[in-house]
């Protein structure tokens, strides 16, 4: 099971990276240990997200000690170990530093439904920790960080970042890509003056109930993957055949 894990924690350093999430070395993703809530398997420094392989991950206690493995650990290793003190449903935190992002951050404003990936973020759903734009390496502001997240599924650290999370992998890279994207919808919008159209109401609503589900979150997964393995190995990847939780109106 947990070269599994270690496998699928590799991946999904690869599929970040194709996806605008690699900042030369800087960044990182961790996975809870199945049976162990105060360990996790984490991105060792020194290497970017898509170098990570099942031998070169590193392993760190709740209290952001690295208990296991060769490579150097994180500074910002508490952003990991504080959010998932305080949530226990979080199996999975990524922190990095995509562009559009990043560049949303500097503009103090609100994140808007501009199309079907912002409207998970929509509404209040994407705080700003704003305390410092400065590395989290210390349990104090990892702590603040966790409580700036609260129940939500990601936030963005001004002119620094993003932290995204999930109950799986899959859960947590979908959010990453979604709220990158996000950004990069809201910026083209600013470029152009100015977002007028917006999805809201009962409308937005539905649209995230039909939009976040687990199944989608691991198809999500899985096309990514295949896709890296594409245009970085050459291998064409068959499609497996997919089930989904909704047997109609899929898109």
């Amino acid at each position: 099971m947990t070269d599994q894990l270690r496998q699928m924690l590799a991946d999904a350093g690869r599929v970040l990276a194709m996806e605008g999430h690699g900042d030369y070395v800087a960044g990182h993703i961790s996975v809870r240990l199945p049976g162990d809530a105060g360990r996790f398997l984490m991105k060792p420094a020194g290497i970017g997200i898509e170098e990570m392989r099942p031998d070169n991950i590193i392993t760190v206690d709740i209290e952001g000690r690295k208990v296991d493995g060769t490579m150097p650990r994180h500074n910002e290793v508490f952003i990991h170990s504080e959010v998932m003190r305080a949530r226990s449903d979080v199996q999975c935190v990524i922190h990095s530093h995509p562009m559009h992002a990043v560049a949303f951050s500097s503009l103090d404003r609100p994140l808007v439904a501009v199309g079907n990936s912002s409207g998970y973020f929509a509404d209040g759903r994407l705080p700003i920790f704003s305390e410092t734009t400065d590395l989290i390496i210390s349990q104090e502001r990892g702590n603040a960080v966790a409580r700036c997240l609260g129940k939500n599924a990601a936030l963005i650290l001004r002119n620094h970042g993003i932290v995204a999370t999930g109950g799986s992998i899959e859960e947590a890279v979908w959010t990453a890509v979604n709220l990158e994207r996000a950004c990069q919808l809201q910026l083209l919008a600013e470029s152009a003056g100015g977002p007028r159209l917006v999805a809201e109401g009962e409308d937005l609503k539905k649209k995230r109930g039909r939009g976040d589900r687990p199944d989608l979150h691991k198809n999500t997964f899985g096309y990514l993957l295949r896709r890296w393995r594409c245009v970085c190995c050459g291998e064409i990847v068959p499609a497996p055949h997919v089930t989904t939780f909704e047997n109609k109106d899929q898109k």
